[in-house]
């Protein structure tokens, strides 16, 4: 079968205007440049046998069948096997397009063209006219499945016509990152799901300057000073002197003048390299549920003729602290009313629905459990004011290689979400998933122990749980968590009451499946925050919960009024949708539509006032 066709509108779209726009391409930052997005129709095949690298398919192989991309390969499987089994163990397949090369215009002499795969993987090879690729990183196989990666095109590959060939593997693999999605460890079923992945989010061209800003910013204010460390990341291919300048507007008013702006000298050699600088935000309003105030950021480098090249994002001014029995969001103590929420094979759009849907259930926090989404919907939690309890996609097995796979995948996740004031907490492990031997081996409590101080040094602005739901790690006494977190469970009310009344006088044993903590001896007397970060389940069978919505919210609304009886930090009600074989969702997974009242989640009129602060300021 002939490459299909490229569309007839292959010439280059613009990338311009305020993030607050509809954004086509996948990513937090904008970039005004031209950009020409290769979704669509490819050529596809599996390779069952593993024989297209030894076979040279990237040079040349006749395609029999297409798919579209974006689409997980489990999808693409199914539509050419509709009776088969799908995959097990192990999946290798082939996609393939042409695309004409757009013209650069006058820019061309600055410019380069990049290609960028929102996201695809665990494994991922391309070629281009049949020449390897390597990513920027320098690496010519791509792993992990839940980030960006790009690829600057060299001229000499560069042809009239491009034919761009991609190898996706992927394996029941228990040492890669695999959230949710079965493996050899856990199978599908319960609360294990099936695998999803393969050319899961857009792959586009663009038009890039030589010298320039990648598309990753990380903010960590002082609000106290109004004071922004701006984090951002230089990519030279000409050595010399540049200019980094910052400009900050404020998004709520049109206009031209900016509020500050900076320049910044900086003598840089090829290559890539990051730089932290300071500016002073004057009279900036802090972000918070309920005013989430945001400034746009223009962040230019110019070389020595004064050539700019530019890179566009908003942030907030805000400050998390995990201090005594309370959170405290700008200084001020937030309960977090949370819900558990996974996305599981939802389309961009669908998340905006449940995004604007839990918020309308009366939550200021959405715990994105243990998976990647779309990071237009960080954008869209800043622009809500949602706060967002983010976690890195957890192995199902503790080995040195799993941990060295789950430390590379928390550095990729950071790389492109420590801009957005709505991410406040990050957990490293969830239920000791990929980390089963906590209580028993060093080198595995070292390891989340030694990740835990990393972002702590190296990103303040968050804060960090070393293992959702118990098993926490003390040493000397001192938890390696912000936050003293635990998952329970119970339909009974009275059980529910009594374990609550367990956990605030201390009782970290006999509270949830496993200690609360484990290592050195903890005494609790109210040095961390309990957040009770998993409850409910109500509506799933296994759990014994009501069946009808009626029952359900009467049961919501007598949990959730004992939670607020206590000195407690937060909840998070476990789960916003239905999915797979787990039915106990308030809201339709398509529509977004609510089965239970709107602010049936939120905190009012709690029994317990929250401390007053007058003396704290």
């Amino acid at each position: 079968m002939a490459t299909p066709t490229p569309p007839a509108n292959y010439g280059f779209s613009t990338s311009q205007g305020d993030i607050r726009t509809e954004n086509p391409l996948p990513r937090a930052v904008l970039r005004t440049n031209n950009y020409l997005l290769l979704d669509g129709e490819w050529n596809f095949a599996l390779d069952p046998e593993d024989v297209g690298l030894r076979d040279y398919w990237y040079l040349s192989h006749s395609y029999q069948r297409t798919a579209n991309w974006p689409g997980s390969v489990e999808e693409h499987i199914a539509q050419q096997q509709p009776s088969g089994p799908g995959w097990r163990d192990k999946v290798v397949v082939w996609y393939e397009r042409e695309f004409a090369l757009p013209e650069r215009g006058d820019e061309g002499t600055h410019s380069l063209f990049q290609l960028t795969f929102g996201a695809c993987g665990y494994e991922t090879r391309v070629w281009l006219n049949g020449f390897l690729l390597s990513t920027i990183e320098g690496e010519e196989v791509h792993y992990g499945e839940y980030t960006s990666f790009s690829f600057e095109l060299r001229e000499e590959h560069l042809r009239p016509v491009n034919r761009l060939t991609v190898r996706i593997v992927d394996t029941m693999d228990a040492e890669t990152p695999r959230g949710k999605q079965e493996s050899h460890v856990y199978k599908r079923g319960g609360i294990w799901y099936q695998t999803y992945t393969g050319a899961v989010r857009s792959v586009w061209l663009e038009l890039v300057e030589r010298n320039r800003l990648r598309s990753r910013v990380g903010v960590d204010s002082v609000i106290e000073d109004r004071m922004v460390r701006f984090n951002l990341t230089t990519r030279v291919h000409d050595p010399g002197l540049y200019t980094l300048r910052l400009q900050v507007f404020d998004r709520a008013i049109t206009t031209l003048q900016p509020l500050a702006t900076a320049d910044f000298p900086l003598r840089l050699e090829a290559g890539q390299r990051r730089q932290r600088v300071v500016m002073e935000v004057p009279h900036a309003k802090l972000w918070a549920p309920g005013s989430p105030n945001l400034y746009r950021l223009v962040a230019q480098l110019l070389d020595s003729e004064g050539y700019v090249a530019q890179i566009e994002t908003h942030f907030g001014l805000r400050k998390i602290e995990s201090r005594g029995t309370y959170v405290y969001l700008n200084n001020e103590p937030t309960y977090l009313d949370g819900i558990l929420y996974q996305p599981g094979t939802a389309t961009y759009e669908e998340m905006q629905r449940h995004m604007h849907a839990m918020q309308a259930l009366g939550c200021n926090l959405v715990r994105v459990h243990i998976a990647g989404v779309d990071p237009r919907i960080y954008n869209l939690a800043d622009e809500l004011g949602l706060l967002l309890w983010v976690e890195v996609p957890s192995p199902h097995s503790s080995t040195p290689q799993s941990r060295e796979n789950h430390r590379a995948e928390l550095l990729r996740m950071l790389a492109l979400i420590e801009s957005h004031p709505s991410v406040v907490i990050w957990s490293l492990y969830n239920e000791d998933w990929g980390a089963q031997d906590i209580a028993t081996n060093p080198e595995t409590r070292q390891y989340i122990v030694d990740m835990y101080h990393y972002l702590h040094i190296n990103h303040p602005q968050f804060l960090v749980v070393d293992n959702d739901g118990w098993q926490h790690i003390s040493q000397e006494g001192r938890l390696k968590s912000d936050l003293l977190t635990a998952h329970v469970y119970t339909p009974d009310v009275n059980r529910w009451a009594e374990l609550l009344d367990h956990m605030v006088r201390g009782d970290l044993n006999n509270v949830a499946v496993l200690p609360l903590v484990i290592g050195d001896p903890f005494f609790y007397g109210r040095q961390k925050p309990l957040i009770i970060s998993e409850w409910g389940g109500f509506g799933f069978a296994d759990y014994g919960g009501p069946q009808s919505a009626e029952e359900r919210t009467d049961r919501i609304r007598q949990f959730k009024q004992e939670l607020r009886k206590r000195p407690l930090a937060g909840d998070v009600y476990t789960q916003a949708t239905n999915i797979e074989e787990e039915r106990n969702g308030l809201l339709d997974p398509h529509t977004g539509e609510l089965s239970v009242p709107a602010g049936l989640l939120a905190s009012q009129n709690p029994a317990t006032p929250l401390p007053d602060t007058t003396l704290l300021h």
